[in-house]
């Protein structure tokens, strides 16, 4: 048994997160416009995907923490099952499969991924990738995947040199941290020098005192906020998922209305969203007039220079207000505009990437009290993934649509997915099926919601129907 290298602290962290009801798993779904052959997806895995000797290995804990351990007798056909819908198949059964193999534990001895090949689909295929949250994050497992495309004409082959970051990949943040917290993202650093340096430059010296506080108070921000409200998403799990998603928005009318709006892309999706869920839990019997309930949004810390796919965790957290109880769409957006401003000022992001870096070094047990209480604060997790804005090609097959989901940690049950790709914007919801028995229901709520306020911008509307 040989260990490849220690988990850092944040991927110990997402390995410690494991619930039975609620494991720390990433799920992907890549449709195809015609067949694959196993043999075909097996060899591109083999090729591309085992480069990273990581996905080899197993996370092993310890007392003192935890390392990626080669696996006995790794088989690579163990990682590949093969599923045959009944024909005629499509959406509805898809979500149904894939609701089904998410639920699916991995077996613990083994290399915590798969790649579950489904034949049958429409005219075509269908991959659904499972991967523990604590081989990478979203990012870099987007990259990885999307790495098993077939290369443009003329590309060069693709090389894996490493499968950990380069040397300096926290160097973005040496001015912008005080010494105090630096060594939480760059070892070694020589705190003496620095300290020589600030000594002379006190400007310096009071600009990086002042980030040092607004760390300081947004740590208590967090600590400070309350439970969100008791709502059908708050309830306890089952462990059976569910999952579905929609026709994809046209990325062209998203980026006119934000154009027009004088907002983000971002702003139109995750008001849109907000919007849907409220009118989704009020037709449930929740009262939603007035209320926000919170979503934790991923944010990605990598340096922007950095090309290839590094495995491992390195995003940050914001707990962002989703106005549910505001029913007009233009009024709604520019709320969820202010909030988004007004967080993209916060250090939030990165201290939840510290609050993790902590939580991997500490007993399972504190660990798990910790987790409760920040999951707490929010009822579901929503990530916005940016994909190839051109259509991919997988061992010849034409890649119809991608879709990722990230888990979520503690109690919070409903991840929401929002992933662009070649020209469209695709909603993803996946559920415990406590919580949220039918997701198809929300993403019809959210194509509503989005038309609405397409229609409020176009027509100059003041009203909109309840």
């Amino acid at each position: 048994m040989r260990v490849l290298e220690e988990l850092s602290g944040v991927d110990r962290a997402w390995l410690l997160m494991d619930r039975p009801l609620n494991p720390m798993m990433i799920v992907g779904l890549m449709t195809l416009e015609a067949p694959i052959e196993r043999e075909r997806l097996r060899t591109l895995i083999l090729d591309r995907f085992l480069t990273y000797p990581r996905f080899r290995c197993r996370p092993v804990s310890n007392a003192l923490g935890a390392s990626w351990v080669e696996a006995d007798r790794f088989d690579i056909d163990d990682h590949l099952p093969c599923h045959a819908l009944p024909k005629p198949a499509g959406r509805r059964e898809l979500e149904e499969l894939v609701g089904e193999i998410a639920s699916m534990p991995f077996h613990p001895g083994a290399p915590l991924w798969a790649f579950h090949l489904v034949e049958n689909y429409a005219q075509g295929a269908a991959i659904v990738v499972r991967i523990h949250h604590a081989y990478a994050d979203g990012i870099a497992l987007v990259k990885v995947l999307l790495s098993l495309a077939d290369s443009p004409p003329g590309a060069r082959p693709r090389r894996r040199k490493h499968s950990t970051p380069a040397a300096g990949a926290w160097d973005w943040a040496s001015d912008w941290l005080p010494d105090v917290l630096r060594d939480t993202f760059r070892e070694g650093m020589s705190l003496t020098g620095k300290a020589v340096h600030l000594a002379s430059h006190p400007v310096e010296t009071s600009v990086l005192a002042r980030k040092g506080f607004a760390l300081a108070g947004e740590l208590a921000h967090l600590g400070l906020l309350s439970d969100d409200p008791s709502t059908q998403l708050k309830r306890p799990l089952c462990g059976l998922r569910r999952a579905a998603w929609g026709d994809p928005l046209a990325l062209s009318e998203i980026r006119t209305l934000s154009h027009v709006l004088g907002c983000t892309v971002n702003d139109v999706l995750i008001s849109t969203l907000a919007g849907a869920l409220g009118r989704y839990l009020a037709a449930r019997g929740d009262t939603v007039a007035g209320r926000s309930v919170r979503a934790t949004l991923p944010v990605n810390l990598r340096p922007e220079t950095a090309q290839e796919p590094a495995l491992g965790n390195y995003f940050g957290l914001l707990f962002v207000d989703l106005p549910i109880g505001i029913r007009h769409p233009l009024e709604r957006l520019y709320a969820v505009r202010a909030t988004l401003l007004k967080l993209k000022d916060s250090p939030q992001a990165l201290i939840t990437l510290r609050l993790l870096q902590i939580v991997g070094s500490l007993p399972a047990s504190v660990e798990e009290q910790l987790i409760t209480l920040l999951s707490a604060k929010a009822s579901l997790v929503a990530s916005n993934l940016r994909g190839p804005q051109s259509q991919l090609k997988l061992a010849g097959a034409p890649v119809a649509q991608l879709l990722f989901w990230v888990p979520q940690a503690g109690d919070i049950g409903t991840g929401v997915s929002m992933l662009s790709y070649n020209g469209g914007v695709q909603f993803g919801v996946m559920a415990d099926r406590q919580l949220i028995p039918d997701p198809a229901e929300l993403v019809a709520e959210i194509g509503r919601e989005f038309e609405r306020l397409a229609l409020v911008v176009l027509l100059g509307a003041e009203r909109v129907s309840a």
